[in-house]
């Protein structure tokens, strides 16, 4: 697997995992079709992020400043650095008070040595060292695998619950589907995907634009593969973290609930403190993946939009402003959790500002993978073109349905 193991389990991190767990203690196994559902979307919205760097040469933001006005670069750049970084902040709560079910110690403590270390290993690895960790941390995922089967799952009949999702009318359900696909298609992704293209190109030596332009029909199957793949992992561990709680929280009436640790605290006395533990070790793992994910991700967009140099392949010295981007980011992560803010608000605005970024971002990246000036040859099939839209679409009535809800 290749770079998109890495951005289909950032894709999974603790507010998503927080989540997931939230939707099967509420609503059992009948809302576990929504993991095979999602996973097509998840697909193509990374596909097109992959195609669009490899053919543009440029990061996601870069590409949007020569196809679109100013005004369009300004407000998408703002949104996705406000967006990155209130998540990024809720993913360090989540962390450390991971991290605290395991070793207790003052959660806030915990959160400044999670960022310190996530800090350091960005400003001191190599961009291979850290795509390797990175690598490893996202097998961390497995973890849930084994939770879901701890659990004894037979009981609920999980297949039975893809076959035919059951309809409910409730204002509640359909805020948890909101929040499913906010969860899911969160724009970091296609930030991350995109720049890491950029990356690559980078890391094999070419370095001028003009180099990294084009691409090959062997490079978009390859890369087409490798999303299919890290997509369905992604995919596999939502549906086993849903399935966990729809086991065992569902039936004891334990209810929507507001992190992830409070997921792994209630599955001991249900499922056995080693479900409990795992739960916990799964959130840690991939929180030290998607954390430096947002962070890096907010300094692509930056140096993008001002035309900085970026990229983990430079050194500290020779890419000031990038990892000074970082280190503003991380540290503005840290201080949201000083701030004493409600860790369940925090997460609902992250992901307020994730699901109204999304659709105009979808859009853009629509307009600019079927523009024939910039990808050539490379334009969308009519499959994917289908495939895309439709998710555009849902992705833009989910973030209605937020404004809605919050108006009323």
């Amino acid at each position: 697997m290749g770079s998109s193991l890495i951005t289909g389990a950032a894709d999974d991190d603790p507010s998503a995992v927080a989540t997931y767990a939230s939707a099967g203690s509420a609503f059992g196994p009948g809302i576990l079709w929504t993991a095979p559902a999602l996973f097509p979307m998840r697909a193509v919205v990374v596909y097109l992020s992959s195609k669009l760097g490899q053919v543009s040469g440029q990061g996601l933001v870069g590409t949007i400043k020569t196809c679109f006005p100013r005004w369009v670069l300004l407000v998408v750049a703002v949104g996705a650095v406000i967006g990155n970084t209130i998540e990024a902040g809720a993913d360090l709560g989540g962390i450390a008070a991971a991290l605290n079910l395991l070793a207790p110690a003052p959660i806030t403590a915990l959160v400044v040595a999670v960022a310190a270390v996530i800090l350091a290993v960005q400003w001191f690895g190599s961009y291979r060292w850290i795509l390797a960790v990175f690598r490893w941390l996202a097998l961390v995922l497995v973890v849930y695998i084994v939770s879901a089967v701890l659990v004894h799952p037979a009981a609920v009949h999980p297949a039975q619950a893809v076959k035919l999702p059951p309809i409910h009318l409730g204002r509640g359900y359909w805020a948890m589907l909101v929040a499913l696909v906010g969860a899911s298609l969160s724009p970091y992704l296609y930030i991350w995907q995109t720049s890491q293209e950029v990356e690559e190109d980078v890391s094999m030596g070419r370095r001028r634009l003009s180099d990294r332009k084009g691409t090959t029909a062997a490079a978009l199957r390859i890369r087409a593969g490798d999303v299919l793949a890290g997509m369905a992992f992604s995919s596999v561990v939502m549906y086993c973290i849903i399935l966990s709680t729809a086991s065992t929280l569902y039936p004891a009436g334990v209810g929507r609930l507001s992190t992830a640790a409070q997921a792994a605290q209630a599955l001991r006395p249900l499922a056995g403190p080693l479900a409990g533990w795992l739960f916990a070790l799964g959130v840690i793992g991939v929180g030290f993946l998607a954390v430096p994910v947002m962070t890096v991700g907010a300094a692509y967009v930056v140096c993008d939009a001002c035309g900085w140099k970026s990229g983990l392949s430079a050194k500290p010295r020779d890419a000031k402003q990038f990892y000074g981007v970082i280190a503003a980011t991380t540290v503005v992560a840290v201080a949201i959790n000083f701030l004493g803010a409600n860790p369940i608000h925090t997460l609902v605005a992250a992901g307020v500002v994730q699901g109204l970024l999304a659709p105009g971002l979808l859009v853009l990246m629509m307009l600019m993978t079927n523009n024939k000036k910039l990808m050539g040859v490379w334009t969308n099939t009519r499959r994917v073109n289908l495939l895309g839209w439709a998710t555009t679409a849902l992705v833009t009535a989910a973030a209605l349905a937020l404004v809605v809800s919050a108006a009323i």
